[in-house]
């Protein structure tokens, strides 16, 4: 086989394995929650830690890269990452785990750094690079179409731990195929890496998410949340003023001139803090709300996710012949209407009331996914592909970190102020008792808070805490689809076929 294919084959596998961990911990969350004793917020960083490192590294991960070689800088990413799924597995603890997930991040970011950039130097523009692009779209596709599946059936039959003992074989494959068969490359123009913009990058994003994750519990106009996002706002002003200075910067400003580039980040960062952030939430609803096991969730999962495998290699095949503006905002309108449906939500529906939803957003995201990694990295010149790739991938992570913290901000809000309203006048209504109400139903724990009330006001209590869930459910999907709807008209706008090399 040649060796653009077994680059592919690779690229495809160590992307499989890091969506796989998104997808596959999403449906095994509420088991987490019961092992660990973890609390809603607990369950928001075990997503978020591994989103927040690999957001806050991938554009140095991109950088050392193209400095001391694409395969190499892979091959360190799936090492540290195999590594880390152990050591989640072995977690005795939320701590411990989320401590775990961040390294995972870091590996994360090694690898998804270059995956693009890896495929790109292999596959010239145009069509056989559009080929290559469905192929690792679908691998996208695949990853969240079986993750739901193969994370439940783990999950009920061997426990969550399972679900990362899985990723150390496959990392172990992927890294003697990366050492036997993949080619090394560098920028031959690079010199040094901007460390004071990574620092001043990854604290902007940590204190931003941090203040969003306990907004609720501190208040948003106490002290410490507005100095969180005080300090988040000086650490990103900072960050852009070393971009504008320094040589080599991790983030070239400049690149944002260019419209298209511009359009494919915000496209990114779209669908990942609607869909993929929001499936964190709709995990819960079908879990906590439905009552569904793991196994039967994955098996729900399965429309959206299949639909999306198989709709991406077709637009890799329309590429060549269809503006990639076109299929952004055609994807994206998709993905909002999708949203749209599976936002309605009501007390007494069954699963089959997101069917709708999850054929058509499936059908978006596989449409998007490979447009997106072929314009990332087709509207710079080659030698800076790593960079153009780490910069997506940075958007799209920060969608997913962001997204999370700032649903979860509003669905524990939205929730609140309806067992407020429909307690008021017990003691259910008075205090924390209203949060607190909507993060037992959220994380699976409602009849452990139940118990703190009195046995004749339980029933009322009970049932304004689940409609609450409902109420902030169906807020934050509602507003994701929004967040896609206002992607699609960006991606058209600003999205040129001019500015793409084909």
């Amino acid at each position: 086989m040649e060796r653009k294919w077994w680059t592919l084959v690779a690229v495809s596998v160590a992307t499989f394995m890091l969506l796989l961990d998104i997808t596959v911990v999403n449906v095994a969350l509420p088991s987490i929650r019961k092992d660990l004793d973890a609390s809603f917020t607990d369950l928001q960083w075990v997503l978020d830690a591994y989103a927040l490192t690999l957001a806050a590294l991938v554009l140095t991960a991109g950088s050392l890269a193209d400095r001391l070689g694409r395969r190499r800088i892979f091959a360190w990413g799936l090492a540290i990452f195999s590594t880390a799924s152990l050591l989640c597995a072995l977690a005795p603890d939320p701590t411990f785990l989320n401590v775990a997930r961040a390294i995972q991040g870091i590996g994360g970011a090694a690898m998804f750094a270059v995956s693009l950039a890896l495929v790109a130097q292999e596959f010239p523009a145009g069509r056989e690079r559009g080929v290559a692009m469905g192929w690792y779209g679908a691998t996208i596709g695949a990853a969240v179409a079986i993750g739901p599946l193969i994370g439940g059936a783990l999950t009920d039959s061997l426990g969550w731990e399972s679900i990362f003992y899985l990723n150390v074989p496959i990392g172990a494959v992927t890294l003697l195929v990366t050492f036997l068969r993949l080619r090394e490359s560098r920028d031959p123009h690079a010199t040094r890496v901007d460390w004071a913009g990574v620092a001043a990058f990854s604290g902007s994003l940590f204190l931003l998410v941090l203040a969003l994750v306990r907004g609720n519990d501190e208040g948003w106009t106490s002290t410490m949340i507005l100095s969180l996002l005080a300090g988040s706002a000086a650490l990103m002003a900072l960050f852009i003023g070393i971009e504008i200075r320094v040589p080599e910067p991790m983030l070239p400003l400049p690149l944002f001139r260019r419209p298209a580039f511009t359009g494919v980040q915000l496209a990114a960062f779209g669908v990942s803090s609607s869909l993929f952030a929001l499936f964190l939430y709709i995990t819960l609803y079908m879990q906590n709300y439905l009552g569904l096991t793991p196994f039967g969730t994955g098996l729900r999962y399965l429309p959206v996710t299949a639909v999306s495998f198989l709709a991406a290699p077709i637009a890799g095949t329309l590429l060549s012949r269809v503006p990639a503006r076109t299929l952004l905002g055609i994807g994206l309108t998709g993905v909002g209407i999708g949203l749209y449906l599976i936002g309605g939500a009501e007390p007494g529906d069954e699963w089959t009331s997101l069917l709708a939803g999850f054929v058509i957003a499936g059908a978006g995201t596989g449409l998007i996914n490979p447009v997106i990694a072929d314009v990332a990295v087709s509207v710079v010149p080659r030698q800076q592909s790593g960079m153009a790739a780490g910069i997506n991938d940075t958007f799209r992570q920060v969608g997913i970190a962001v997204g999370i913290a700032v649903w979860g901000a509003i669905f524990v809000g939205r929730g609140a102020d309806e067992v407020r309203d429909l307690t008021a006048g017990t003691p259910a209504a008075s205090g924390n008792h209203p949060r607190e109400l909507v993060e037992a139903a959220s994380s699976g724990s409602l009849d452990q808070a139940l118990a703190a009330f009195p046995p004749q006001a339980r029933q009322q209590v009970e049932k304004a805490a689940r409609q609450g869930f409902l109420d902030g459910f169906n807020e934050v999907v509602f507003l994701g689809s929004m967040v896609c709807f206002l992607g699609a008209i960006l991606a058209v706008w600003l999205v040129r076929e001019r500015d793409i090399e084909r």
